[in-house]
């Protein structure tokens, strides 16, 4: 179906907008909509709004509007308005009442005059450059600004200071300046709808800085973070002065973050930012805290500006600091005397850890700003002896692809160390390390988020780093929506796939987002990578564009909703009655649920003593009972919500009465009745037949009615016979197919007679149909038949309405609503692999029958493509082999088996090769006629059926080929063959050649014995067997193959070992001190393999235990020592070959005694050592580059004797007293852990160890590096490419 074009179905032509107001104000919020007569509704967090005192809602024509009077904080939140499938979402945001403007004023002009004073005093300062320099006075330090404090006028007319702990919100502290506040309707970009303002506070009260995000249109929670300066991250400071606030509203979506600085102190004072960022969106604000120093109360006490240096926060305890008092004067004669310095040159030599405190003794308040433009100040880099190229400041790469890190070394001989985040890598299957000359890589496959880190590489005492930054690809949509059209009241599925599982999709209708708490009529569904939404009951309110979305793209499809047509069955008739007769008007609809309204003459009807309106099934009745003149007029019958209506007319019968000859014949009059020229009234089963004749005579006639030859009689309660003046009727209740027949009337009187017939012909709905059956199915689709019903109900069969189900579900689909005439159906949009079933209903004029049986469950499955790689394996003169692959796709259906068919050359009569089917991807035809020219095909079937055939590319010959006869010795038996004895043998050896070969077999020139070996041969390998090799067995066997004059011959050795025997002629040959020489021969059988050593072993002639000296000796003689003197040894030798040990050993046939000398033992004696040693650093501490933020550690070693006393220093300052530092000792190695470091902690840290023989000292550097925004990244990639 082609892409829809997209277009504005929203239900409003005007929108409203949120509003600003103040409290106690009204506000009226206005919207329009396309059509005049919509329905609206307003709502206030998802709760419908009604017109009171509070909320007035008014509409006029097209033009609605809601009106709040008397607007309350609690009146600042979300609100909505509907009309039919549309839905607009706006706020309403109340703002405090402004007061005491006049006292905001004077407190305005008092700073100013203030701050006037003041320059007049600087400027009157002699030889202060500052004084003469306007803008010197505009970057003064934030602790150099006059405060209340300082003037006493000012400290008079200011209203009381709130007391410390009260809290104060950033835009309601005195002498804010509101005319530069942002305006909040135009100032807020980006993610933030309202923003963290500037603010001031007092020395020891409260401040509160807050930030709100609308996550409505964000698929992902908001992360926000604080920060002080540039770098520094609020979160790990969050403690007993400084707390971090997350609330979210469900009804409005917004979250709220707040920021809480609790009894502020002037070092808190400078500027902040805050950060929110979600996926792939972000936003950033900047803001300002200005800490003003406590105001004098009455009298000043001398004795508050000393400052006790206790630590348990008593006011007596501790000394008395006169830094405090003193620090005002210092700072004063500081400025004056101390010389001109050039900021740029500090900033330039500092490292970054320090530029905040020099921004802070300098007064530098655009510090941003000057470190901008110092990273474009050309600064000289050293050249690095070692690296002649080194990494690039960052790299980027997506998810699941390869990165390739490079640098070039100076020398080629160098080894590198590559580190991640500080920890060294090892070489695994993702990390590959090359060296290709003076170039090193590393090599990450496969890339993941794990890996988003720092990487450096160190040579020598060298490195350097560079950011790896991984992407994480976006997440769309590999299957889109589709367009799709259904009936009001069935169900509808919207379904889309995404690449990846358990994504996060939003759903959206006419631009408004589906939400679940918002209706119950859609439902979502997440089935791994496949999203469906789901209506169950479409109404033309559903009708829309429907669109999914993912962070990497969106998918549209439009539905439309059709009303069902109704079709009528029977439609009401003319009536013409008499007075006081019954006038019945009936018709037939197709939907049983259809309601309607009766008019008369353009009038409802209404139910009355008279008038009986009755709706049973699909059938409509109006009865009126006692016609009376003014029942006459036009009848009509209005379905509800179908444009159509059915008409009949009502005349009303007046009985003339005329003079007439007291004789005159009786006469029936059927001309009145309106029915066909043959005198046919049909009548449906189950209504009343009443025939209603006028007749004439005088004497009044008597009246007969017959069938046939049968009277008819008022036999039971269904027939009514009844006679009036000029009129007889014939009634029956209910009539069924018995009633159809040919009816008589007979009237007479004495002055004659008169005969009328009458054709009554009953007709029905028709049976239902026979079963049906499917003939065949395809991927989506199948084809259905079934036989017509045997009986067509009296009227002409129509056509024929189709349903069908799944198997597991009980709600039945209609396939078609106009009747399909044909008996074979073609059913399409199944899904291929769920089990369906089919019934039939069958349609003629007076209605629909019902439903037909299920038929038999089927699956719609698409026949399997064709096997591939179709091939001759063998051929001889009445046998082919052929072989084949599987077919590429098999679709949902299991696969049965393949057919195989053959025909000859230039024939079309293909003749299966077997009965039924084969699972295997080979076969073999036998009994082909030798000669002919033969053509092949296979086809894979399943419950489809079959596939396309795959043929040769050619007929094949059937006769065999002749080829040249072929041994292939396996790789195991080109070398000699070693079994041992009573092992044994199979030989298999392959061959190739046709006809069957000759195959002799022969060993040593000699043919074999058969009772010892057996051979076994087939076409394409010849078998060697022997159950129980012995030693004769061994020896070079030979195999022949002969065909014709034409042969191959192959040989393969075996060789059958055993146990060696023992050895012989073991000797001692000589016995001195503690040591024997023996010697021996070899044994005269080795087993038929060679010796590989001998085992050589002694027992002491008392214990006779033994004990192995040697296990594998390879030579005749040998010396065993370290004999126990005193004993007396005997020995025995084992032969060892690659069987194992020969049976019995060689014993020797004399003893060897080992003589008892006397000595004298002299134990030694021994310096004592003074093993003392003097502290030495075994591995040094090395210099460091950290994130802020992150726990950071330093280590090195350290040797001495005794332990030494070890101290860790910062810049020559002993911390170990302090609490975020941590040091441990383990065998010697020292370590100093430093808790989540901030741009403070860089600096030179030192380990000293000492103990009574010396001392010994390392040192290192230690640098901070910020965390990288987004923003930097951005722009070093940027830089990079």
């Amino acid at each position: 179906m082609p892409e829809p074009v997209k277009k504005n179905v929203s239900a409003f032509a005007k929108k409203p907008k949120t509003q600003v107001a103040e409290e106690g104000a009204t506000v009226v919020f206005e919207t329009e909509t396309e059509k005049p007569d919509a329905k609206v509704r307003w709502q206030c967090n998802t709760k419908d709004l009604v017109s009171d005192d509070k909320y007035v809602i008014k509409a006029d024509g097209n033009k609605h509007s809601l009106t709040i009077q008397a607007v309350t904080k609690e009146d600042g939140t979300a609100y909505a308005v509907i009309a039919g499938g549309s839905k607009v979402k706006f706020d309403l945001k109340v703002k405090k009442k402004e007061v005491m403007e006049e006292v905001k004023l004077e407190l305005k002009e008092k700073v100013k005059e203030e701050v006037k004073e003041k320059k007049e005093e600087a400027q009157g300062g002699a030889g202060d450059p500052a004084a003469s320099d306007p803008a010197a006075t505009d970057t003064l330090a934030p602790a150099e600004a006059p405060t209340p404090a300082e003037n006493p006028a000012a400290a008079d007319t200011t209203p009381a200071a709130p007391q410390p702990g009260a809290n104060i919100q950033a835009h309601d502290t005195p002498g804010f300046d509101e005319s530069q506040a942002p305006d909040m309707k135009t100032d807020l970009t980006g993610l933030f709808t309202e923003k963290p303002q500037s603010g001031e506070v007092t020395v020891g009260e409260n401040i509160n800085f807050v930030a709100k995000v609308n996550a409505a249109s964000l698929l992902k929670k908001p992360t926000i973070k604080w920060f002080k300066g540039k770098w520094m991250d609020l979160a790990s400071k969050s403690g007993k002065n400084l707390q971090l606030k997350e609330l979210y509203d469900r009804n409005s979506k917004v979250y709220t973050f707040e920021m809480q600085i609790i009894a502020a102190k002037p070092s808190f004072a400078g500027a902040y930012r805050c950060e929110v960022s979600s996926r792939d969106k972000f936003d950033s604000c900047n803001f300002d805290l200005t800490v003003h120093e406590a105001r004098a109360v009455e009298g000043f006490d001398i004795r508050a500006a000393f400052r006790r240096t206790s630590m348990d926060g008593s006011e007596e305890a501790g000394e008395l600091d006169f830094s405090a008092l003193l620090k005002k004067s210092a700072s004063k004669s500081q400025v004056k005397n101390e010389p001109d310095e050039d900021v740029w040159e500090i900033l330039q030599k500092a490292p970054a850890s320090e530029y905040e405190k020099i921004a802070f003794q300098y007064g530098i308040t655009d510090l941003r700003g000057m470190l901008k433009r110092l990273k474009k100040m050309k600064k000289e880099e050293k050249k690095s002896e070692v690296f002649l190229k080194k990494l690039d400041p960052a790299y980027q790469v997506e998810k699941g692809h390869k990165m390739k890190l490079c640098i070039e070394v100076a020398n080629e001989d160098v080894d590198v160390k590559w580190l991640k985040n500080g920890q060294e890598i090892q070489s695994t299957g993702r990390y590959i390390f090359e060296s290709v000359g003076n170039k090193r890589y590393l090599t990450i496959n496969h890339c993941s988020l794990s890996d988003d880190a720092t990487y450096t590489c160190v040579v020598g005492d060298e490195k350097c780093t560079t950011e790896l930054f991984v992407k994480e690809p976006p997440v769309t949509i590999t299957s889109h929506l589709e367009d799709q059209m259904v009936m009001k009241g069935e169900r509808v599925e919207l379904e889309c796939e995404v690449s990846e599982e358990g994504a996060t999709v939003k759903w959206e209708k006419d631009g408004v987002e589906l939400t679940r708490d918002e209706s119950f009529k859609y439902r979502f569904k997440k089935d791994g990578r496949k999203h469906v939404l789901i209506i169950n009951e479409a109404t033309k309110e559903d009708c829309g564009h429907y669109t999914v979305k993912t962070n990497g793209g969106e998918s549209m499809s439009e539905l439309m909703v059709s009303e069902k047509e109704l079709e009528v069955y029977q439609n009401i008739a003319d009536l013409t009655v008499k007075a006081k007769d019954e006038a019945v008007f009936k018709c037939e609809v197709s939907d049983e649920t259809v309601k309607g309204i009766w008019y008369k003459n353009g009038v409802e009807v209404k139910a009355d003593a008279r008038t009986n309106i009755t709706h049973i099934g699909r059938i409509h009745k109006l009865t009126i009972d006692d016609v009376k003149p003014e029942d006459q007029g036009d009848y009509t019958f209005v379905p509800e919500g179908y444009a159509f209506n059915l008409s009949a007319k009502l005349n009303f019968l007046e009985v003339k009465i005329d003079y007439v000859p007291r004789q005159d014949p009786p006469k029936i009059h059927l001309d009145c009745m309106g029915h066909t020229s043959d005198s046919t009234i049909m009548v449906v089963a189950g209504n009343k037949l009443r025939l209603d004749v006028p007749i004439t005579g005088d004497p009044a006639p008597t009246v007969v009615w017959t069938k046939g030859e049968k009277v008819m009689t008022e036999g039971d309660g269904r027939l009514h016979v009844e006679s009036t003046k000029g009129h007889c009727i014939f009634t029956i209740e209910g009539a069924d197919k018995q009633d159809e027949g040919l009816y008589s009337v007979i009237v007479r009187n004495p002055a004659g007679e008169d005969k009328a017939d009458i054709n009554v012909k009953v007709v029905d709905a028709p049976d239902p149909p026979s079963a049906p059956r499917i003939l065949s199915v395809g991927e989506d689709s199948c084809v259905v038949q079934w036989d017509p019903p045997k009986s067509d109900g009296g009227n002409p069969i129509i056509g024929y309405v189709l349903e069908r189900k799944k198997k597991k579900s009980y709600r039945w689909m209609r396939l078609n609503f106009d009747p399909y005439t044909d008996t074979t159906y073609e059913a399409k949009r199944m899904i291929e692999g769920v089990e369906y079933e089919m019934r039939v209903y069958a349609v003629n004029a007076i209605g629909m029958s019902c439903h037909s049986a299920a038929s038999q469950p089927f699956i719609p499955v698409a026949p399997t493509s064709e096997p591939v790689g179709l091939c001759v394996d063998d051929i001889s003169d009445t046998t082919i082999s052929l072989k084949w692959r599987t077919p590429e796709h098999l679709g949902s259906s299991e696969l049965d088996g393949y057919g195989v068919e053959y025909c000859k050359e230039g024939s079309d009569e293909w003749v299966p090769a077997f009965e039924g089917l084969t699972e295997r991807t080979s076969v073999i035809i036998r009994d082909l006629p030798t000669g002919e020219k033969m053509q092949f095909r296979v086809r894979a079937y399943n419950m489809a059926g079959p596939s396309a055939p795959t043929s040769l590319a050619q007929a094949v010959t059937i006769h065999e080929i002749m080829q040249k006869p072929k041994i292939w010795i396996p790789r195991n038996l080109r070398q000699t063959l070693i079994k041992k004895v009573e092992e044994t043998i199979n030989l298999v050896i392959p061959f190739q050649g046709k006809p069957r070969p000759v195959i002799t077999w022969s060993k040593d020139g000699e043919y074999l014995n058969p009772k010892q070996v057996s051979v076994r041969n087939s076409d394409t390998d010849t078998i060697l067997f022997i159950r129980k090799s012995e030693r004769k067995d061994s020896g070079k066997y030979e195999v022949k193959l002969q065909i014709e004059n034409v042969e191959d011959t192959a040989s393969i050795s075996i060789q059958i070992v055993d146990l060696p025997g023992s050895p012989e002629k073991l000797k001692i040959m000589d016995v001195w001190g503690f040591n024997v020489a023996l010697e021996w021969k070899p044994p005269k059988d080795n087993g038929n393999c060679e010796i590989t050593g001998y085992m050589v072993q002694k027992a002491d002639k008392k214990t006779m235990e033994w004990y192995t000296v040697y296990e594998l000796y390879r030579r005749t003689n040998c010396v065993v020592a370290d004999l126990i003197m005193g004993n007396e040894y005997i020995f025995r030798i084992y032969a060892v070959n690659m069987v194992g040990l020969s049976l019995e050993p060689c014993f020797s046939a004399d003893s060897a005694y080992i003589q008892k000398t006397g000595f004298e033992y002299k134990p030694p004696t021994y310096k004592e050592h003074d093993f003392s040693e003097a502290p030495k650093f075994t591995h040094p501490l090395v210099s460091r580059s950290v994130i802020a933020g992150y726990n950071a550690t330093l280590s090195c070693s350290v040797r001495g004797i005794p332990k030494p006393k070890v101290t860790w220093y910062k810049n020559k300052m002993d911390i170990s007293n302090e609490a975020k530092y941590r040091m441990f000792s383990k065998q010697g190695v020292l370590t100093l852990e430093i808790r989540k470091p901030c741009s403070f902690d860089g600096g030179v840290y030192m380990c000293k160890a000492v103990n009574a023989s010396g001392e010994d000292a390392v040192e290192c550097k230690l640098e901070i590096r910020p965390q990288i925004t987004k923003e930097e990244r951005d722009k070093q990639m940027n830089k990079a490419d």
